[in-house]
């Protein structure tokens, strides 16, 4: 599997395998959110389209970056989001890189959004698609974040060599700046057990595949068969 590591500015093209990453934190809101029962993720391509959609659907939960803000439900926090009941609701989901990259992408045909909480199910959705070319998409930081990178990396090295260890890609997004910023309170709208949670691996049996529905860019979780023991 020949695999390019690219951020948001250097997409030129359209990938036809796109695996968008964002570990701190979008991506493992959006895995928690639907561990908590969301049915899908409508991923926002700002506040106010967020805002927007939230006031036309008032029953959907409405989840951003940063403090809580007017007109949303919540934060982009596992921490916080672990504890609310999401059982058949639909989620709108605005963050600083993940949603942006995963956007970025939409139009490819194959597009997953991902973190360390996915990776198994993540390569083993790879494995079974059978890509030759697979774009994997460092949402922090413009293409520069360690925790996504490594993460990245490890989805890639997991897709072609199942019993690749992930204490090295573990280690390094623990020394990552957006670890750093959580840990020292420079991000709001944290949870004590953010950084922790961001790091479980396989911690749920699910790929998340974003598809466009008509005009939004729609992540839905996709359940991996459990490996023959």
């Amino acid at each position: 599997m020949d695999a390019r590591f690219l951020g948001i500015p250097d997409l030129a093209e359209t990938p036809s395998v796109a695996v968008v990453v964002d570990v701190m934190r979008a991506f493992t809101v959006a895995a928690w959110a639907f561990a908590q029962g969301a049915e899908k993720i409508v991923l926002a391509g700002s506040l106010d389209e967020a805002l927007a959609l939230k006031a036309r659907h008032p029953d959907w939960v409405a989840i951003k970056d940063g403090p809580p803000a007017p007109g949303f439900d919540t934060v982009n926090s596992p921490g916080l989001l672990r504890s609310v009941d999401l059982g058949g609701r639909t989620v709108v989901q605005k963050t600083t890189a993940g949603t942006v990259g995963a956007l970025a992408v939409k139009e490819a045909p194959l597009v997953l959004c991902a973190g360390f909480v996915v990776a198994e199910a993540t390569a083993q959705l790879l494995r079974t698609h059978g890509s030759d070319s697979v774009t994997f998409v460092v949402t922090g930081e413009d293409g520069q974040a360690d925790e996504d990178l490594a993460c990245a990396q490890y989805i890639a090295r997991r897709a072609t060599e199942a019993g690749t260890d992930a204490a090295e890609f573990l280690s390094r997004a623990a020394e990552s700046r957006a670890a750093a910023e959580l840990a020292e309170g420079v991000r709001q709208g944290v949870h004590p057990d953010d950084i922790a949670l961001c790091l479980e691996v396989d911690r749920f049996p699910f790929a998340m595949v974003a598809t466009l529905e008509g005009s939004l860019m729609v992540l839905r979780p996709r359940a991996t068969p459990s490996p023959i023991s």
